[in-house]
């Protein structure tokens, strides 16, 4: 993927190609963080894109807050 200069507006059939480039790697295992590092964009600019070509986002992983659960 190109590298992308900040701030450029991308619009029409060019915003399409990079929402189908940005949604097959995020569907492929790469993060958001790692795309927009990789395209030279902003975490919100990508979350957005892959949220209006109708990606599927996967949650936050990490530590839950809930309950322990108990060993038997």
């Amino acid at each position: 993927m190109a590298e992308l200069r900040k701030g450029t507006r991308i619009t029409g059939a060019e915003r399409d190609k990079l929402a189908a480039e940005l949604r097959k790697k995020y569907e492929g295992g790469q993060s958001i963080r790692l795309l927009a590092e990789s395209s030279g964009r902003s975490y919100g600019f990508v979350h957005r894109i892959l949220s209006e070509s109708d990606t599927t986002l996967r949650g936050r992983g990490g530590a839950t807050r809930g309950t322990k659960k108990k060993t038997p």
